[in-house]
């Protein structure tokens, strides 16, 4: 009797048999519903060219502010969508302002030392690393979109502008052609970056992919901190390589271990590294202890300049920065080539070096503004990071950028908005203006040392462990991109990461894959074998979905794989005594497009499927590929009533057709 359900659970039963039985009942009778495949009205050409144009260039809409306004406010949108500055300027603060001084003053403590050692890795005197830390930021800030990036030279730009220029021209043999051709390739980083805003070509920097971006920073983080070994050893530079892969520097470094390191240089940059990389840990584990290590650079210089000042160093081998010009940007419009091979030369390095640099700030301005949750406009932002190169190149200035460390630091201290950069910049203008001869006993081995300790996080090895457990191609290209740098130079290693890139993204397009799709039991949905096992195929009948548009560049291809799919199964099925292959039906949801070499792949397909006594189906083609389709008269050819809206609706269909083999 305890076994036996009581009246209100049979009842229940009896409920939910009737209640599953109506459901499958209603699946079939909606099935039975042969629904058409709908195809969209034609389009004029015109219409579809400039729809295509918007959705490719303008996607994001960037006029529709301007609807229904009138001149005037027209003119003032016009303005503040060049200035941003002038519309948020607007609801600016004395709380704001607190926020902006405090990040301000202390990503000014982390540059000052920075742009001193940065401006080395490009070959120039130190104080072209201030100035360019001086007039970049004012520009920025009031073009920019960005309240969290902070501008300045960064390692990466400046290692790789110094190595591309030194090629052409010998820094020490002519200083002065060389720092003409920094200035003119500046002049064409900002001339790319704008072009490539204003005309909104911002999708092209997304062809260098993330795995090999993480392999080249990588890379080029090593690089930079073994150039640093020449002042950090306390070598010569005439005994140092002007090349930058690892086997020419560790033989120059492990060359003159006799008669060419110095042991004091060596002391005071290793106890000031230690101290730089204790300064990291403090604030990696206590995020309110973050000015630690933003002040920690600033505080090595002072002491270190302050240590040598009193043990007269420089007189032991000590090697010092000796002078750094007193005074504002001078201008160097003069300066700038405008003829002659040094323009080509500007322009091949500013280019190079320009689309580094707005990769870099790219990708920093999306991370916070996604932290902070404001949309950042890329286009604007490129326009803005040229516009401030330009009017650099100028005003004696060398690339600048977003800089990660800086742009943390900032984030840290509280920034609210791009004010933060203009009370950066005023401290470097007081800096040019009265500091400089202060650091001319500031040793070389310090600043060796701060590259050093700042280029260490770029070294992203979490990344690159994420990246071999999610796809070992992108793999293939970070550690092509890393060798690439650190073994050969840091064009060759941009060049790999870029032909790696490249070539993962033909290999998608002309190998896109396929699958093999079965049924799961109970329902009418139908799912990829290999992800669900559980799956059945179809008796008489195979499912193929395409996973991708179907293109010149692929429609052998996919033609070629389905015959070998259904090659493979019907041999399967015969090994296992079940009805042959009747129905060959193409999943067409993926399918987003199709180039006439697709329809003709189809054609080729469906000739070879009816010598084969099997007929093809298509599902759920979209808007776009049915058109096509129509307007080819493929759907003609295989026959209307083989086009199906879903899967389950192709099934149904053709399950009754099937002809049992005598």
């Amino acid at each position: 009797m305890a076994n036996l359900p009581t009246n209100g659970e049979a009842d229940t039963k009896e409920i939910d048999m009737s209640s599953i039985s109506s459901k499958r009942y209603n699946q079939n009778s909606d099935l039975d519903v042969h629904h058409k495949v709908g195809v969209p009205s034609k389009q004029n050409l015109f219409k579809e060219f400039t729809n295509t144009v918007k959705e490719t260039f303008f996607a994001d809409d960037p006029l529709r502010h301007f609807k229904d306004q009138s001149k005037s406010r027209k003119f003032i949108l016009g303005l503040q969508a060049v200035f941003p500055i002038l519309e948020w300027g607007r609801g600016y603060n004395l709380n704001k302002f607190r926020g902006d001084l405090i990040s301000g003053l202390t990503i000014a403590s982390l540059c000052i030392p920075q742009d001193i050692g940065y401006s080395k890795l490009a070959n120039l005197d130190p104080q072209y690393g201030l100035y360019s830390s001086f007039i970049p930021p004012l520009i920025y800030a009031c073009m920019g979109s960005s309240r969290d990036i902070a501008i300045g030279p960064v390692a990466v730009v400046s290692l790789l502008l110094g190595t591309l220029i030194q090629n052409e021209i010998d820094p020490t043999k002519n200083p002065v052609e060389y720092r003409r051709l920094a200035f003119t390739a500046t002049f064409f980083a900002g001339i790319t970056q704008m072009t490539l805003g204003f005309f909104r070509l911002g999708f092209l920097i997304d062809f260098l992919s993330h795995a090999a971006i993480v392999g080249f920073m990588g890379g080029a983080a090593i690089t930079i901190a073994l150039q640093q070994l020449k002042g950090f050893l306390g070598i010569k530079s005439k005994q140092f390589t002007k090349k930058s892969d690892i086997i020419s520097v560790l033989q120059s470094v492990f060359g003159s271990i006799h008669h060419g390191w110095n042991w004091q240089t060596i002391l005071i940059g290793s106890v000031f590294l230690a101290f730089l990389l204790f300064a990291k840990m403090i604030g990696k584990k206590n995020k309110k202890l973050f000015w630690v290590p933003a002040i920690a650079p600033l505080m090595s210089v002072i002491l270190s300049t302050f240590f040598v000042f009193v043990t007269d160093a420089e007189k032991k081998g000590v090697a010092i920065v000796n002078h750094i010009e007193k005074g504002l940007n001078p201008s160097s419009v003069h300066l700038l080539y405008f003829s002659g091979e040094n323009l080509v030369r500007g322009f091949k390095i500013g280019s190079v070096a320009g689309m580094i640099a707005l990769t870099e700030a790219t990708a920093i301005g999306r991370t916070f503004a996604a932290m902070k949750d404001y949309q950042l406009d890329g286009n604007k932002e490129m326009v803005a990071l040229g516009a401030m190169n330009v009017v650099g190149s100028m005003t004696s200035c060398y690339v600048a950028t977003g800089s990660f460390s800086r742009s943390a630091v900032n984030y840290m201290a509280g920034c609210q908005t791009a004010v933060s950069n203009i009370v950066m910049s005023l401290i470097v203008f007081l800096t040019l203006l009265f500091i400089t001869p202060l650091f001319k006993y500031t040793p070389n081995a310090i600043l060796a040392s701060i590259i050093i300790s700042a280029v260490i996080n770029l070294i992203d090895y979490e990344a690159a462990i994420l990246i071999w457990k999610i796809d070992k191609f992108d793999f293939v290209a970070c550690m092509g991109a890393f060798f690439g740098v650190i073994f050969g130079s840091v064009e060759i290693g941009l060049l790999i990461a870029v032909v790696i890139s490249f070539a993962k993204i033909l290999l998608q397009v002309t190998r896109p894959r396929t699958a093999l799709l079965g049924n799961l039991q109970g329902s009418t949905i139908y799912r990829n074998l290999q992800q669900y096992p559980e799956a059945t195929n179809v008796p008489g009948i195979l499912i193929i979905r395409v996973d991708s548009a179907i293109y010149f560049s692929n429609s052998n291809y996919i033609k070629e794989r389905i015959l070998r799919w259904l090659v493979d199964e019907e041999e399967k099925r015969k090994k296992m005594y079940r009805p042959r292959i009747q129905f060959l039906i193409v999943e067409m949801s993926p399918v987003t497009d199709i180039d006439t070499s697709g329809i003709h792949a189809l054609e080729e397909l469906h000739k070879s499927l009816q010598k084969r006594n099997v007929q093809l189906a298509l599902a759920n083609p979209g808007p776009v590929v049915i058109e096509k389709l129509h307007a080819s008269d493929f759907t003609t050819l295989i026959g209307e009533d083989n086009m199906y809206l879903t899967v389950a609706h192709a099934v149904h269909s053709c399950s009754p057709k099937l002809v049992e083999d005598p």
